[in-house]
């Protein structure tokens, strides 16, 4: 498994500027989580979702390939990262 960070630099409302991935070996999304500038928060795993977020049909790109692209910046997170954040938006969703 893999963590995966990517802060997405953008003028546009509804996308969201933070996007959280959980990735399998062969680089398939299993959980996903993404937060707007607004501070709205949707995610997405194999039986759930919220809002528009989907999991991706495809493996995602390299960490380098995603990083050609100006507009993105991503990184590698720890397991805990990821948990504590899924956790956080999950958690709250499951609340409201």
């Amino acid at each position: 498994m893999r963590y995966l960070k990517v802060l997405w630099s953008h003028d546009l409302p509804e996308e969201p500027v933070e996007l959280y991935s959980e990735l399998d070996d062969a680089g398939y999304e299993i959980r996903k989580v993404e937060i707007y500038r607004d501070g709205r928060c949707d995610f997405a795993d194999g039986d759930l979702s919220s809002g528009t977020t989907m999991l991706g049909e495809g493996p995602l790109p390299s960490l380098e390939e995603i990083a050609e692209q100006e507009e993105f910046s991503p990184t590698l997170i720890e397991v805990a990262d990821f948990e504590r954040v899924w956790r956080q938006v999950v958690g709250d969703s499951n609340n409201s």
